[in-house]
């Protein structure tokens, strides 16, 4: 009876695995396109979600996707816009314009291959843009190998929508 027990045991823990998605890395066109365009220094504020602020996100009943460091996903988002302008040299935390963000939409579909993201950024100054993108990846069948895949295809999605939000015409507006 013992041998059954931990043989089911086994069964369960073996099926539950944790996929972490990896820390942000700045995107070297969105420096250059934020340090060609930009106005003026922002600082980053607080960034918020639609719907529950999560940190992770189960794939397929295998396990969670997890944002990086325990974080929440709208943490996630706020770090990497403050990284693109620290590379850019446009962060200042004494700067006159603060960015806050809300994610309107975090989803994926890792049977597809696909996250979808909406983040709208509001500046102090009342202006604010709004962009969503579907970032397409190579998936499996197999849902272990698809959650893992899912987990690092979340920072080059994450690059796309905050590149899709520097380069809106909007974004020098946020600025001001």
């Amino acid at each position: 009876m013992k041998s059954v027990t931990l043989a089911a045991s086994l069964v369960v823990l073996a099926g539950c695995s944790t996929y972490s998605v990896p820390r942000y890395s700045a995107s070297a066109e969105t420096v250059e396109r934020l340090r060609s365009s930009a106005p003026a220094t922002a600082k980053v504020g607080t960034f918020t979600a639609s719907g529950e602020n999560r940190s992770e996100i189960t794939c397929r009943g295998v396990g969670p996707i997890k944002a990086a460091d325990g974080e929440t996903f709208a943490d996630y988002a706020r770090k990497a816009l403050a990284s693109e302008l620290r590379m850019a040299g446009l962060y200042a935390e004494q700067a006159p314009v603060t960015l806050s963000g809300n994610l309107d939409q975090l989803d994926f579909s890792s049977t597809e291959g696909r996250w979808d993201i909406a983040l709208t950024v509001t500046s102090s100054n009342g202006a604010s843009v709004t962009k969503a993108v579907t970032h397409k990846y190579p998936t499996n069948f197999v849902g272990e190998i698809a959650c893992n895949t899912t987990a690092h295809a979340f920072m080059p999605a994450m690059q796309d929508i905050i590149s899709a939000l520097v380069n809106s015409q909007e974004f020098p507006d946020l600025l001001k």
